[in-house]
């Protein structure tokens, strides 16, 4: 157990000192909907010798990896809802044919080989939608986006257009 008496001597390194605060606010605001304004986010960068140009890059900075990980959460999404729909129609299809072989030839012949082969494309199919990490993951995640900026672009200029044409 360290003691803290002689507070004079200890000195921290400034991920420590980071660690520290971070752990001293949280406990502050054990209530989770508790937030701080932006005068109080000012204030405490004063006390901490801050400089404003500091806080402000540091809070855009913030916003853009907050927006970063917004658009991941819900390129995530996206895809596990997409992989729940493949995986569905695998379920319904395979289903039926095993159904069918059944009915057909009083036993499973032809439907354990669709099943086997379709079964081995959606498991690499899982793989590949639920990988969070690595490159293939980020240049997936670049399509996406890239593909929703061009769609949203072209609706944009789509409406513009109506509203235009329209008065």
């Amino acid at each position: 157990m360290t003691n803290f008496a002689n507070d004079g001597i200890r000195s921290y390194s400034q991920e420590d000192v980071q660690q520290i605060l971070q752990l001293a606010i949280a406990r502050q605001a054990n209530d989770t909907d508790k937030e701080f304004s932006y005068q109080q986010l000012l204030e405490i960068a004063t006390e901490l010798n801050i400089p404003l140009d500091s806080l402000q890059i540091a809070e855009r900075e913030w916003v853009d990896q907050r927006g970063e990980m917004q658009k991941r959460q819900e390129f995530n999404s996206h895809r596990v809802g997409s992989f729940k729909k493949r995986l569905g129609k695998y379920a319904i299809v395979n289903t039926l044919l095993l159904v069918l072989d059944l009915i057909g030839g009083g036993g499973l012949s032809w439907s354990l080989y669709v099943l086997i082969i379709w079964g081995i494309g959606v498991g690499l199919d899982a793989w590949n939608s639920l990988q969070t990490q690595g490159e293939d993951y980020e240049m997936a995640f670049q399509k996406w986006n890239r593909n929703r900026q061009i769609k949203s672009s072209f609706n944009n200029l789509v409406d513009k257009f109506l509203k235009a044409t329209s008065t």
